[in-house]
Order: structure tokens, then C-alpha cells, then sequence
């Protein structure tokens, strides 16, 4: 029997170190660790190598349930496809096993909550966009250039200055120039 661990950041840029040294710590003798991969997707690299390394008499270990998957549907079919295969799973920080059926109870309790959470997360984001956007606010990166820039943009076209030299006096990429250009409200000019 052995235990193996998996660990899973969302993003490049964060640091799976906490979830490697809890893993260690539980006695994991080998760590599978996906790298910018969001757990609402069900293929992931290292999920993928870890399923297939495992053997019977196993146990899956994970720092955190939503670091298996954040898709109580997903969650369940891996633990159920593992449990087949005669391979425990046991989760830390919620103190999860599938041993027995109290266990397996709670494991199926704890993933529906997490699926709960993420959706409450989501629903909260849409309902803020929305709010916004009936101030009259849009979500995303400002604009480089405002509508008086685009109406520039345009006089200097029809004075006959090429795109990017017109991106030049805007100070933007030619990709921002030639977007203005065939923006609705700058052709309309």
C-alpha cells in the first residue's frame, strides 16, 4: 500500500509548496502536481499520470477536496472509479477518508458543498456584472483610446496617413488603430 498525493494550483504564478509539504507530511512517497490547471476541468496532465500510477490497495491523498475538482459530479466519478479499482482516497483538511460508509458519506456531502460554493461564487460575479452594467459600467481592461481619439484616428486615415502611422500619434499598436478604425462609431464619422 501506498499513499500518493496530488496537488493542483489554478494559476502559474501560485505556489503548490503547502499542499507538496501536507502531502510529504501524510506520508505521500509520490507527489503529482498540476501547474495552472483549473479544477473545473476533468483532463489534467498530472491527474491523468497520477489515476494511472495508482494500484490497488492504494490511497489517493489531496491537501483539499477542490484540489480533486470542483464538479461534485467529477469528484464523485474519480473517488467511485478509484474505490472500483480497490484504491482509498483520503482528503486532509477535511479529514475525508472512504473508509467505510460514514466516510463516504461525508466525502459526498463535503464535494456538494464545494460545488455549492463555487456556484454561489459565480452567481454573485454575473449578478455584479450585471449591476454594473445597468450603471452603465463594463467590466474588463479600459480603453486605450476614447471616442474623440477614434474620430482622430479617422480624419487622419482620411487625411491619408497610413495605420501605423496614425498608431504612432495615438501612442497605441497598430492593432488598437486598425480596431478603432473599424469600430461603428468611428466609421460613422
Amino acid at each position: 500500500m501506498a499513499v500518493i498525493g496530488y496537488a493542483r494550483v489554478s494559476t502559474t504564478d501560485q505556489n503548490p509548496e503547502l499542499q507538496q509539504a501536507a502531502l510529504h507530511e501524510a506520508g505521500a512517497e509520490r507527489i503529482f502536481t498540476d501547474h495552472g490547471v483549473s479544477g473545473s476541468t476533468s483532463t489534467r496532465p498530472e491527474l491523468d499520470q497520477c489515476l494511472n500510477h495508482l494500484r490497488e490497495g492504494d490511497v489517493l491523498t489531496v491537501w483539499k477536496l477542490d484540489r480533486l475538482g470542483r464538479n461534485t459530479r467529477h469528484v464523485l466519478d474519480v473517488v467511485e472509479q478509484l474505490r472500483a479499482r480497490g484504491i482509498g482516497f483520503r482528503s486532509l483538511t477535511e479529514g475525508l477518508t472512504t473508509e467505510g460508509a460514514m466516510g463516504r458519506a461525508m466525502l459526498t456531502i463535503m464535494a456538494a458543498f464545494a460545488q455549492l460554493e463555487r456556484d454561489t461564487m459565480i452567481e454573485r460575479t454575473q449578478a455584479g456584472l450585471a449591476a454594473a452594467a445597468a450603471n452603465g459600467r463594463r467590466g474588463g481592461r479600459p480603453r486605450k483610446v476614447n471616442d474623440a481619439d477614434a474620430t482622430k484616428a479617422v480624419q487622419l486615415r482620411d487625411q491619408g496617413l497610413s495605420v501605423p502611422d496614425i498608431a504612432r500619434v495615438l501612442g497605441v499598436s497598430r492593432a488598437t488603430a486598425y480596431r478603432y478604425l473599424s469600430a461603428p462609431t468611428a466609421s460613422s464619422s
